[in-house]
């Protein structure tokens, strides 16, 4: 019998799960569905009334009838009813979801990572001002005590 080196079925699953992408993958997973949460409640709780005192909060009931008188509703229907008005109203939900999404996250976090970008580049180039004025520190040093040898007494 010849033994083989490969991992056990065990050892490979654990092996996969402890991979960093899997457990980032996992963390995204849960912090999208906690922020799926607060987007929706801003978008329902504060935009939609918004949008509702200018206008309808539902558009559901908007449509148009294609073919035919449109009459009754489900499957005694008559007609072709299109219903343009649940397309209107998802369409706007997505806008106004991207917009919160953008406008009170996306770009504050933007902004802010920018602004700590700006501080770690300050923070580099002081440390490099600070590097050459050391050097320059150290040139002088190097050419007083050249200077000093040149004009001392010579003792042979």
């Amino acid at each position: 019998m010849s033994e083989k080196n490969e991992p056990s079925l065990l050892q490979g699953f654990k092996a996969f799960l402890m991979r960093g992408n899997v457990i980032d993958l996992a963390v995204a997973v849960v912090i999208g569905a906690a922020f799926t949460k607060i987007v929706n409640s801003v978008v329902e709780g504060v935009i939609n009334p918004l949008v509702g005192a200018f206008g309808t909060q539902s558009l559901d009931s908007y449509s148009s009838c294609l073919k035919g008188p449109c009459t009754g509703t489900g499957d005694s229907a008559t007609g072709v009813r299109i219903l343009w008005g649940s397309v209107l109203g998802a369409t706007l939900t997505f806008l106004i979801t991207a917009a919160v999404v953008y406008f009170l996250m996306v770009l504050p976090m933007a902004k802010y990572l920018a602004r700590q970008e700006a501080r770690r580049k300050a923070k580099e180039s002081a440390e490099e001002v600070i590097e050459v004025s050391e050097l320059e520190v150290l040139k002088e040093i190097r050419d007083t005590l050249i200077a000093q040898r040149g004009t001392g007494h010579d003792r042979s």
